[in-house]
Order: structure tokens, then sequence, then C-alpha cells
């Protein structure tokens, strides 16, 4: 079924001559496809045909077709009201085992997850009139789920969910790390999971004064500390170093020894992969629709997802596929020159101190910044840009201009993602190139009107990335540009970055914990080192390969390349493979 949807911040009914109703063919011939009310122009897709007709009419480009499964009714799972998002089917948790859920933003992880964890109840898509909990049970007779629901809703079947925006949490628990903890504790592992998490050292400060990335742990520590039979844990890995995912995914793989299920949501494929052990893909139209697709094996499911295609569904939710590496890049002689090059490199602030070693860089090259947090990497980032002066060393690059997105962006650009545009990128704004190089590659069309200050933590992120690529320059500084982005605009943003990189002969310098993101974008590699907090070192960039294999030697795990997508996999520790690979010493993909 094809059918209009509204964007309604974009739709302004009192300001054009609502030619969308006036031309509607379905308003003479039936009763009303597009009708005004109070809360705005909406769109009845029971009776909207899709002719298009509304949508060449929009002077604000407020809509749009989109297709809607029309044979998925008896497996409709929860629809938040007339008009609004709408979810089919549910993943089902397995014993023994945990299940990934992949897919884009707004698509319907978190509800499901809700759902899971009994916080919300599955309307069936009946919105007006929607079911008791005995209901939907009954409406699961005979299906794997109709156990679950019905030991939920008795409060047979314990279940612990951990929230996706872990920054809320110090405004509804108050206390110290160890007395959150403390009180968790269900299991008796307090100590075992503190150090495998790394707490032990902010066990006495407050939820309100810890970073992101400290109340990430706690939160898992806190989820894992309960005593379950299901846990559910959504985007665990958010605000995390790399060190500190895969830590954090060992204490989460080590719940189902004892026979726990566990479901967790998330959007690094080198953590998703490492973690479960069946997946389940959401398509869809985000913020309109999702579909749930049938369980496939891990490697199968993040395969199905990279080339876009569900062969069991025959359903193609994207146009192409995304290609990694065959190998690993190597440096062409061509582009030896220097572009940028730095001579020992020292900085403190307060107790700590930064020391990076004399490097240089040529044109053309994409230079990713690994290693854990609080070891330096934005701070050499900021020297780079001009913002931080080191305390002895220098760069030494001439006459060249930097353009820098900074980590932190909250109140960093003002006005409307057209106007933020506009400035960055003078007289190309209006160029072919740009946007197709930038404005749809990083899906920032549909913002153009909307004020910064009302955009999401996603879509602010795509609009800083953009703006900084818009600006003219010999050098892009990019301070993790994949937080708060899912899979398939995290591989977009990498895109860009090369793409813009190789196409104007230009140097990128990019900090990021998404190993995965950083194995696509990279040609060489800086590896920083260190004591967070308190010493960080960084050496001059590697080939890809050799920094890649001197950074997972020092976290001591091992990848290998994928034979069908060549996408970058975690092997399980102490696998045959990973074995096999230690003893070589290749820790990173054997060609």
């Amino acid at each position: 079924m094809r059918v209009a949807v509204i964007d309604r911040e974009k739709c302004k009914p009192d300001k054009c001559n609502t030619e969308c109703i006036s031309f509607c063919p379905m308003v003479r011939t039936r009763r009303e496809a597009i009708r005004l009310d109070p809360d705005g122009i909406h769109i009845s897709e029971f009776i909207c045909s899709g002719c298009g007709i509304c949508i060449r009419k929009c002077p604000y480009d407020a809509l749009r077709i989109v297709n809607l499964p029309d044979e998925l009714k008896s497996e409709h799972l929860h629809r938040y009201g007339y008009n609004q998002f709408t979810l089919y089917r549910l993943p089902v948790p397995r014993k023994g085992a945990v299940v990934g859920l992949l897919g884009r933003n707004a698509i319907g992880k978190s509800t499901l997850l809700n759902i899971l964890a009994g916080n919300l109840t599955p309307n069936l898509g009946k919105f007006a009139e929607p079911p008791t909990r005995d209901e939907v049970v009954e409406s699961y007779a005979g299906k794997p789920m109709h156990d679950y629901f019905e030991s939920l809703y008795s409060g047979e079947r314990k279940v612990v969910y951990k929230p996706q925006y872990v920054d809320r949490i110090p405004r509804v628990v108050k206390g110290t790390v160890a007395e959150v903890l403390e009180a968790q504790d269900e299991r008796g592992a307090l100590k075992e999971i503190t150090a495998a998490l790394e707490i032990e050292t902010i066990l006495d400060r407050e939820l309100s004064i810890l970073s992101g990335g400290e109340l990430q742990r706690v939160a898992i520590a806190a989820a894992v500390l309960k005593d379950a039979e299901v846990y559910l844990l959504d985007e665990p890995s958010s605000h995390l170093d790399i060190y500190q995912r895969i830590r954090a995914a060992r204490v989460i793989r080590g719940l189902v020894k004892d026979g726990r299920r566990v479901v967790v949501a998330e959007h690094d494929l080198a953590v998703l992969d490492y973690l479960s052990d069946d997946i389940f893909l959401l398509y869809g139209d985000p913020n309109v629709y999702g579909i749930v697709s049938n369980v496939h094996g891990v490697r199968e499911g993040i395969n199905i997802y990279i080339k876009g295609y569900i062969s069991d569904e025959n359903v193609r939710f994207r146009e192409s596929p995304i290609i990694f590496h065959v190998k690993p890049p190597t440096p062409h002689s061509g582009r030896s020159r220097p572009l940028i090059s730095w001579t020992d490199i020292e900085k403190t602030l307060g107790s700590f101190t930064l020391n990076v070693g004399a490097g240089e860089i040529g044109i053309g090259e994409v230079i990713g910044i690994l290693g854990k947090n609080g070891i330096g990497k934005t701070t050499f980032i900021k020297i780079l840009a001009g913002v931080e002066e080191p305390d002895s060393g220098s760069v030494i690059g001439g006459d060249i201009k930097v353009s820098y997105k900074p980590q932190y962006l909250t109140g960093t650009i003002q006005g409307t993602v057209e106007e933020v545009l506009r400035r960055a990128a003078g007289e190309k704004y209006l160029e072919a190139w740009f946007s197709a190089e930038v404005i749809e590659p990083l899906h920032v069309k549909r913002m153009l009107d909307r004020d910064v200050s009302v955009l999401s933590g996603g879509e602010l992120q795509r609009v800083a990335i953009a703006e900084c690529l818009s600006r003219q320059a010999d050098i892009y500084l990019l301070d993790e540009p994949s937080a708060y982005l899912d899979v398939e605009e995290r591989l977009a943003v990498a895109r860009a970055i090369r793409r813009i990189t190789k196409m104007n002969g230009v140097t990128a310098f990019v900090v990021e914990h998404d190993i995965v993101a950083q194995d696509f974008i990279s040609d060489k590699l800086m590896v920083f080192t260190g004591e967070a907090g308190i010493e960080g070192r960084g050496e001059n960039p590697l080939k890809l390969e050799d920094g890649m294999n001197q950074f997972l030697e020092e976290m001591g795990i091992t990848f290998r390349r994928d034979g069908e997508t060549k996408r970058p996999r975690v092997n399980k520790d102490d696998s045959r493979l990973d074995r096999e690979q230690k003893r070589a010493g290749r820790y990173y993909y054997v060609r």
C-alpha cells in the first residue's frame, strides 16, 4: 500500500493555501483522505491512494510517499496513535543466548525492549481501544511468546531493563555509585562486576558528577547485578571507548552461562557480532513503521543488513550494499608529499600529561585515531585545530585551513540547518556536487528549515558533520562523528568523509570508537596509549594494518574478515581462530 506521509514540523497550513487538500482526488471521490484539525493536517492511510498529487503541490516539502506493509495485519504489534509510528512482529528471546536487534534509529528497537520489559503493553494496532494484558496473552496463544507474556504479566518472570539514555539516570536515582550498586546486588557479584567494568575507582562518587561513559558502565553493572531470567539492554556501548565496549560485552555475554535470556539493541557492528548468537533485523521507514524480520544467525543477520536484502522475505530495504576494504588500503607513493607535520608535542592539563611523537601526513589521506577515553585524543585534535596550544613542540603546515567538528556539540551551532550550511559552504551550497556529496549522503535535506536547537542528538551530529565538510579546508578534524548515529548513518558519514577527502586532495583526522567505521574510513591509524586521566602517548601514524594490529594486541582481541562482505569480525574469546592469530601475532584480520 502506497500512501503520503506528512512531516508535521514542516507543514504550515496557516501559511499556505492548502493546495494539497484542494487537489486531492480522494476528497471528491470518497470521504476525505486529507483533513485539517487543531493538530494540523492529517492523512488517512486507509483512504489515500498514494497518487503523489499532494506532494507536488506542497510548497514546504512536508509530504512524501512511502510503501506500507498490507500483508502483516495479523502480526500488528503496536501503534502509537492515529497516523503515528506503527510496529509489526516481535523478536523472541532465547534461553541461554544473546539476541541482537539491528536497525536504524526510530525504527522500533526501544519500543520492542519496553514491550518485552512490560513497561509498555502492546495494543496490537488497536490504539483507540487497546486490549487488556489478558487479551494480549490470548492473542499469542499457540505462539512462542504466549508463555513469555503470561509469566511476565503475572509477575512470575523477572525482567531487567537498561534504558538507552543513561544521562537521565541521575535525575531519578541519587547516591554514590557504591550505594546504588550495593542495593542492586542480588547475585553477590559486586566485586567481580565492578572489576570487570573498571569502575572500582568511582565507587565513592555521586551519580550526578559522572561522565556519560561512567554512567553507562554503572547502568550496565546495576542491570547485570540483579538476579533475573531476562536482561534487556538498549545501546550498551554508547559513550564507551573500544576497550570499554569489549569489556562490557564480555560481562553481558557472561549472563547466558546460567541459561539466562539477553536481548541487546546495538549500533556497533563489531560489538553486536561479538555479543550475539541470533539477530533480528528491523526495517521499514523511520518514524513511520518498522517490521521485525525472521531470526537469523549472527553472521548471516549482519551480512544481510550489510547487503540490504532479506532473501527469505524477498525484501530489499537499501538500494545498494555497503562495501568494505577487501584488504587494507596502501598509501600511494604519489601522495608522499606532507601536507602537515608536527614535532614532538607535550601538553599538560592539570594532573594529565600528553606526549605525541613527531609525525607527518600527506594529502588525500584519512587518519583514524584510536585509543581509550581520557588519554589525550581530543586534546591532540584541538592542538591541530589551534584551539589548544602545546606546552612544547609545534605543528608545521604553512598557510593551511582547518575545519573542526568538536566532540560535544551543544551550543556550537545556531540557526536553521540551511543557514548553518549556507554560512559554511558559501557559493558551493548551490552547486550540484555539494548536494550529491554532502546533503544527500548525510540525510540533512529534510531538516533544512528546522532550527538546530530542536534537533535530536543524531540529527545534530549529522548537521555538525555536514557543516564541517562544507567548509573550504585543507584538513578536516572530526571528533567522534558516529556518536548517536545508527549503523546506516555511521557508514554514510564514513563514506562521505572518505569521498570528499579523496576528491579534493585534502586530509582528515577522525577520532572514532566504532572499529568497523574506523576500518571503513581510514588509510592510516594513530594509536594512543596510556592511563586515563594521568598520561597519554600518541605515536606516529601507521599503515592501517600495522596500527590495527598494535591496537588490538593491546586490547587482547583478534579480528578476521568476513568471507562474504569483507567486514571486520571479532573472534570469540579463546576460539580456534583467536588462538591461532594470537600465536602468529596477527591480531588484525588474516587476508
